[in-house]
């Protein structure tokens, strides 16, 4: 059944915008899991916790406005398996490295 209210709006779109918000809730699912590396007791980084935590908020933020874009616009939202994020080793730099390679994406 096709909603009543999705005018020219191109299923081509509507799949970017469910790709999109995949990849935000899993960049938001990495910077959760940073954060918690960071904050754990042989780390107490607890600054680096912080900022990835912050992180992760905003990105699950940008993923649920793009939801209600979709959803406003008479798509259907399709999510996707959330990947495990990679472990980090203790580095810093580590973390910093990936959290520049997921806002490349």
């Amino acid at each position: 059944m096709t909603s009543q209210i999705k005018q020219n709006y191109h299923e081509d779109c509507e799949a970017f915008i469910n790709k999109q918000i995949n990849m935000e809730f899993y960049a938001s699912y990495v910077y959760l899991s940073m954060s918690s590396f960071f904050n754990r007791d042989d780390q107490a980084l607890h600054g680096f916790a912080a900022f990835f935590q912050k992180s992760s908020n905003e990105e699950r933020e940008h993923g649920m406005k793009l939801m209600e874009y979709q959803t406003k616009r008479g798509g259907k939202v399709v999510f996707q398996d959330i990947a495990k994020p990679a472990a980090l080793s203790g580095d810093t730099s580590q973390g910093n490295g990936a959290a520049l390679e997921l806002e490349k994406l």
